[in-house]
């Protein structure tokens, strides 16, 4: 999915509108960006009003990317961010790389290059057309940080929006130089963001506020067990109400359209439904561990790390350990539920959904209906919250049947009760570790199996109709999804349990991680930080007993195995530090983490006390090596709201089935974290030159085995099962 340093900004400057756009040249990223009145194809336009806008080709989730982004552009083009407008990109090939998604805490790592240049190349051009018009050399100007471009030695300048005409019509460079680290004034500041001043407001517009002329609001009757459906209903009393217009059968439920959200809840209640039993009658936990025992049991599994001779290594060793490992399911708990706007009309179709992936969500509406892409249009509002969920697109599915049955607006709208009885989960896993210790007590080997299931069917089949040529005929683009699906989860398996697995930091000669695929059809997707939501709390859980078990303090256990890992050894050194390791104040008891994920090493140490039959959580101090950091106030906050969040995991979450129906029906029994519950949480940031991680999901996985080490050494119980309880 990378793109090499070649291919950015070979392109060229194109003059539209009376604006400069700096490209990103690829296959189609010539076409003009549908409803813009422009032809911005680039992420930089500079108007002759003096406007500057940025194009944001990433979802704003609260993750702080359209700062990010005007940042990294203001940083090179030398201006203020401030001066800077940030807009929501459209679906264009120019953003498409290969899929415009957001996710795996990649926008940053994947625009650090590619949007410094565009800033640098706007800024080269500016420079080279303030030459032409005074008959001087670039290098005999400069600019001045205030969106001019001067000539030193006469003092006399220009501004931006007099010269965008005119660079415009200059050939862009191919290579352009960098700011040097030491010579940045934006990046690696406290830029304010400039999503803030609105959301405080309150005039920030979510998807769920979408609002059309005309428009009716959707809500669905839905099953009472998942995986069901309706086999025949009575919508007589629901038609009869005030504000009710249509009833629409869906493959999940029955739809209500209405004036309002009120009147289309009052219609759904009125509706009398027959349904079907389902794929999941009978199912509930116990089921499922007993299926993932079993697997676990009998079964090989696919070999995603094999080093060493293994056997022969746990057969020699003078001492072995074993530990059984569960996390349950869970939802994704956004405020915002999930929702979708969708239009038909004029031949053409509009969208305003709070997706993660606007592209897939555009090809979905095109498959369904059968317009081509050129005629679909995806706006793409703030999301509340988004953790995955928002890259599945299930919910779109809902909104494009539903408005394929109107010549209306349609907004569709879960209730919470939706969001979390019938959304989709992440998946519940069972992990079987087995480990020696040599003479000197150090690992001589780790066997780490697993058992969940794979959700390559989420991603692969709407990925892949969006990335093939619309002249493709669709029967082809399904059966090429299908067998694509069969051949993942043969040959690949469920291919995001290998985040935080294979790549284990510490140094053992005879290593082995094996997945064994169960699917109890229990509907799944990406959650927060992926396998590593999981796999950190096993690994993280299971070293912290072996160091116990060579009678070995946690931290000096981790620091022998940290080999050819500086990084990671600066990070356990920093917090061990920060933390005062080993002297907690009185009735205090510290558990220590240590996880890589998204190119970013966190490490964290959670300090508990015991009190009333239970624990409190009571300061987390966290460190963070990121690389590079764009803006170090919204590394802190992702780091905190990322702790809060597995935090809520750690000590409460817990989706349970009975005969194939969610339990957990509103937050009253799916609890989240309170800011009474929360505890005092310390960031401090790795400063470094090295390339950018990520930040929107690293600070998650360490934080239940930290807190579940914690516990430990507060009460010698080995809590090996997720949620947390002792």
């Amino acid at each position: 999915m990378s793109v090499s340093r070649r291919q950015l900004l070979i392109g060229t400057a194109v003059l539209a509108g009376g604006g400069l756009a700096v490209a990103w040249l690829r296959p189609g990223a010539g076409r003009p960006l549908a409803g813009t009145g422009l032809e911005p194809n680039a992420w930089l336009a500079l108007h002759a009003d003096g406007r500057i806008v940025v194009q944001v080709d990433k979802a704003e989730l609260g993750q702080g990317v359209m700062t990010a982004y005007v940042t990294l552009v203001a940083e090179e083009l030398d201006v203020p961010p401030s001066w800077i407008t940030p807009e929501s990109a459209p679906v264009h090939p120019l953003f498409q790389d290969p899929v415009q998604i957001t996710g795996e805490s990649q926008s940053v790592i994947r625009r650090w290059t590619p949007l410094r240049r565009t800033g640098a190349t706007a800024r080269a051009l500016l420079i080279e057309a303030a030459g032409v018009r005074w008959g001087l050399p670039p290098d005999a100007l400069r600019t001045d940080g205030g969106g001019r471009v001067i000539e030193p030695a006469t003092g006399r300048a220009l501004a931006y929006a007099e010269l965008v005409e005119e660079a415009a019509r200059l050939p862009v460079p191919r290579e352009v130089p960098l700011r040097e680290s030491g010579t940045l004034r934006w990046i690696g500041g406290e830029v304010q963001r400039p999503d803030v001043p609105a959301k405080v407001r309150g005039t920030a517009l979510y998807g769920i506020d979408t609002r059309l002329p005309g428009q009716l609001t959707a809500v669905i009757r839905r099953p009472p067990r998942l995986r069901a459906a309706p086999q025949s209903w009575d919508d007589q009393a629901a038609r009869g109400l005030p504000g009710v217009h249509d009833v629409v059968g869906l493959h999940s439920g029955v739809a209500v359209l209405a004036d309002t959200f009120w009147h289309a809840a009052r219609g759904v209640a009125a509706l009398d439904v027959q349904w079907s039993s389902g794929s999941l009658e009978g199912l509930d936990l116990v089921k499922v561990r007993e299926l993932q025992s079993e697997a676990l049991d009998t079964k090989r599994g696919l070999r995603a790390r094999r080093d060493g001779n293994l056997d022969r290594a746990l057969t020699e060793a003078s001492r072995g350990f074993a530990a059984e490992y569960t996390t349950p399911y869970l939802t994704h708990a956004t405020l915002e539920p999930m929702n979708a706007t969708v239009w038909f009309h004029d031949g053409r179709c509009e969208a305003w959904l709070p997706s993660q992936a606007p592209d897939m969500a555009r090809q979905v509406i095109c498959d369904m209906s059968g317009l081509p892409r050129e005629r679909v249009t995806v706006h793409t509002p703030f999301s509340g919250g988004g953790f995955g969920r928002r890259a599945s697109l299930d919910w779109v599915v809902e909104a494009v049947a539903i408005a394929l049955q109107s010549d209306r607006p349609v907004r569709l709208v879960w209730t919470r009760e939706d969001d979390q009885c019938h959304g989709l989960f992440r998946q519940a896993t069972m992990h079987r570790m087995t480990a020696a210790l040599d003479e000197r007590g150090r690992p001589a080997g780790w066997r780490h199996r697993m058992a969940l299931a794979a959700i390559i069917d989420q991603i692969l089949p709407p990925a892949l109709s969006t990335l093939v040529p619309e002249w493709i005929p669709r029967s082809v683009v399904r059966g090429a999804g299908s067998l694509g699906v069969s051949a993942s989860k043969r040959i690949v398996g469920p291919f995001q349990a290998r985040y935080g697995s294979v790549d284990m930091p510490y140094a053992v000669d005879h290593v082995s991680v094996e997945m064994v695929t169960v699917d109890p059809g229990v509907p799944l997707t990406i959650w927060r930080s992926v396998g590593s939501s999981y796999n950190a709390f096993v690994v993280e859980s299971f070293i912290d007993e072996l160091a116990h078990a060579a009678a070995t303090d946690p931290a000096e256990f981790r620091r022998e195995l940290l080999v050819g890992k500086p990084r990671h050894l600066a990070v356990l050194e920093r917090v061990t530090a920060e933390a005062g390791w080993g002297h907690p104040q009185p009735g205090r008891f510290q558990g220590l983490a240590l996880h890589e994920s998204f190119g970013a090493i966190v490490g964290q140490i959670a300090e508990v006390r015991l009190a009333d039959g239970g624990f409190r959580v009571e300061r987390v101090i966290c460190v963070i090596d990121c690389g590079s950091v764009v803006n170090p106030d919204i590394v802190r906050q992702q780091m905190e709201g990322g702790i809060i969040f597995g935090l809520t995991a750690a000590l409460h979450g817990e989706i349970t089935l009975r005969d194939g129906a969610v339990q957990e029906r509103n937050f009253d029994a799916y609890r989240m974290l309170r800011l009474a519950d929360s505890p005092e949480i310390e960031v401090r940031i790795i400063e470094n030159s090295e390339p950018p991680g990520g930040v929107g999901e690293p600070g998650t996985p360490p934080i239940a085995p930290a807190v579940a080490n914690a516990l430990f050494a507060a009460t010698g119980q080995r809590l090996r099962n997720l949620p947390l309880k002792l």
